[in-house]
């Protein structure tokens, strides 16, 4: 297979549409190929000569995007490399621009074909770039690709920078948005960042303020899906949505009022009210692919943290029992299943048949406790009565 050598400062540009026009002319033969070869150099010559360095951007990346099936790994690296230097040749901030968007829409173009060598290749035109919107373009067709090309392992860790990202790229709220959902749907890829993606979806929800009803409506699927994440979850116990515009939304909504109710359950209230919710909203868990015995399990645990903080440091065995609505053998498994997931910090007396409790965990405690403004940071706080 023929390997790009470039020779000199404008000699690699011409390789690379020498290269790529061959192949993708091989097949029609020497009659027709020769001349299209010729013709295409000729043109990419024509645009070094003016300077139309958008133009040669252009032509390069058609021609390495009908053959990158073609060719090897390291080709096609080197293929790219050579084309997103161009970025480097003008200076105007609308002309880089529109150049990354050239560039870039091209390498997500095949997402099945060598994904993780196409995003590394985002990740160097990112950095070839300095001007903060086109970063910011890079950026969003590198979360793409990773979706699409099944490679989001490899973005995933960036995610901790994309506060800086954000006051770097200088972006309005409007693209903000677009960022955390675009966050959100990497990290729904894999189930074990539920907890990060619900996070990310929490930031998005964030950014709507009482505004203008049509505008709240924008987030109104994404509120649904907030909701119905936090309830699936099994290791999250706490969220900030509830006093939310975006999601309060949705109390008024005759489609969605029955989510915000649920969600109003689940950090308000008790198992009886989840039970008496269950019964008078028939299919309701099967709409939303969430599961009886999970949605239960869970708000047995925040029952039992509710319990736990309304109680003067000691739950009688009794209590857990008839707000659990559980037999008296499952009781100390349910405080066990509490401790394991650091939501009290507890003791069991089974002789006088009590729960000793020391620490409730803060965040569940507040917000069970209807607080909506957390200012304390550590993980539990000594136990007090709402």
């Amino acid at each position: 297979m023929t390997t790009i050598v470039p020779t000199s400062e404008v000699d690699p540009y011409l390789a690379i549409v020498r290269f790529t026009s061959q192949l993708a002319w091989a097949d029609a033969g020497p009659e027709v190929a020769e001349p299209e070869v010729s013709r295409l150099c000729r043109e990419a010559e024509d645009v070094i000569i003016d300077g139309k360095w958008l133009d040669l951007a252009t032509l390069m990346v058609t021609s390495a995007d009908l053959v990158s099936s073609k060719i090897s790994e390291k080709d096609l690296e080197c293929t790219y490399t050579i084309i997103c230097s161009l970025v480097k040749n003008v200076t105007s901030p609308e002309e880089v621009l529109e150049m990354v968007k050239v560039i870039a829409s091209k390498v997500v173009q095949q997402p099945n074909d060598k994904a993780s060598l196409r995003l590394k290749i985002l990740f160097s035109l990112y950095n070839l770039v300095d001007h903060p919107n086109a970063r910011f373009q890079v950026y969003m067709k590198a979360l793409e690709l990773a979706v699409n090309g099944k490679v989001t392992e490899y973005i995933v860790p960036s995610f901790k920078k994309i506060d800086s990202f954000l006051k770097e790229w200088n972006i309005d709220i409007k693209d903000q948005r677009e960022v955390f959902l675009a966050i959100a749907k990497v990290l729904r890829e894999n189930k074990s960042l539920a907890k990060e993606s619900l996070q990310f979806v929490t930031k998005y929800l964030a950014t709507f303020s009482n505004e203008d009803t049509q505008v709240l409506s924008e987030a109104k699927e994404e509120a649904v899906r907030a909701v119905i994440e936090f309830v699936k979850a099994p290791n999250i116990f706490q969220c900030d949505l509830l006093d939310m515009p975006a999601v309060a939304q949705l109390e008024k909504d005759p489609n969605n009022a029955p989510v915000y109710q649920l969600l109003k359950i689940f950090l308000t209230q008790r198992l009886d009210a989840y039970m008496e919710f269950q019964n008078a909203n028939s299919g309701f868990l099967q709409t939303y692919g969430l599961v009886e015995a999970d949605c239960v399990a869970k708000m047995r645990l925040l029952s039992l943290v509710d319990l736990a903080s309304d109680e003067s440091g000691k739950i009688p065995y009794a209590s857990i029992k008839n707000t659990l609505q559980v037999n008296d053998e499952e009781v100390e498994l349910w405080v066990v299943k509490a401790i394991t997931a650091k939501l009290v910090d507890c003791k069991m007396n089974q002789m006088n048949q009590v729960v000793i409790v020391r620490q409730v965990s803060v965040s569940v405690y507040m917000c069970k406790a209807k607080v909506t403004k957390i200012l304390i940071l550590f993980i539990y706080q000594p136990l007090r009565r709402a």
